[in-house]
């Protein structure tokens, strides 16, 4: 698939227009960010892994019944998907208390929650990401009631389908970030799922398995993010 031109860069990706106005092409870059962009690095090889991983749990759920924008991998870094209007609201759903819940909470990490928490977080405004509620996002107009409904069927749904799949792996899934986004008119799961969105422990060690481990310098982030590809893939 031929890109024409570049739409829009972001710290780990850049999104490309195509010949078929309702699709694009996500390109994944090896730059690592956290703390919205405040923290930056690279990973050699990183973009080639967080496509892959991302492919691979989006056609997971596809398979599950959660539409998403997916469409093909066309190379290592590069990846076809719907041209999806993304809702300006990050989606967080927490199993296990870690980073800013731990700070925001004062509870201790790795501490499991009663039941699923679900945060929304507004993408605009000078931090980069501010903890926003259901009425916030009405009032916004950033979706309806009947969108934000949906949206929450689908992260639980989401969540308890990813943790059944991943316990297999002996990876628990701490947290995660989902996007939605509106496409012909139904509400469907965007942007990706990796290293970069998910924190994952190792069930037996407790050890961490994502990027946590670049933002808080311990080490090591590539080749745990490397194996536990493999361990995904079967290989």
């Amino acid at each position: 698939m031929k890109t024409e031109r570049l739409l829009i860069e972001g710290g780990a990706k850049k999104v490309w227009s195509t010949e078929n106005s309702d699709i694009v092409v996500l390109e994944f870059k090896d730059d690592a960010a956290a703390y919205y962009g405040l923290k930056k690095g690279a990973f050699i090889g990183g973009g080639a892994v967080n496509n892959k991983v991302s492919n691979h749990l989006f056609k997971f759920l596809e398979k599950s019944g959660i539409p998403t924008h997916f469409q093909g991998e066309l190379t290592d870094l590069k990846t076809a998907v719907k041209k999806v209007r993304i809702l300006p609201a990050d989606v967080i759903v927490r199993n296990v208390s870690a980073g800013s819940l731990v700070k925001r909470l004062g509870i201790p990490e790795g501490t499991r929650l009663k039941n699923t928490v679900i945060e929304f977080f507004h993408k605009g405004g000078a931090t980069g990401g501010t903890l926003i509620n259901d009425y916030h996002i009405i009032a916004l107009e950033i979706a309806s009631r009947e969108e934000l409904d949906k949206i929450t069927k689908y992260s639980l749904l989401i969540n308890k389908l990813l943790s059944e799949y991943l316990l297999q792996f002996q990876i628990e899934l701490i947290d995660f970030k989902l996007e939605f986004g509106r496409f012909d008119g139904r509400m469907i799961l965007s942007d990706e799922l990796s290293f970069d969105t998910c924190r994952f422990w190792d069930i037996v060690s407790g050890e961490m398995l994502d990027q946590d481990r670049f933002r808080i310098d311990r080490g090591g982030a590539e080749e745990r993010n490397r194996m536990l590809l493999q361990k995904l893939m079967g290989g």
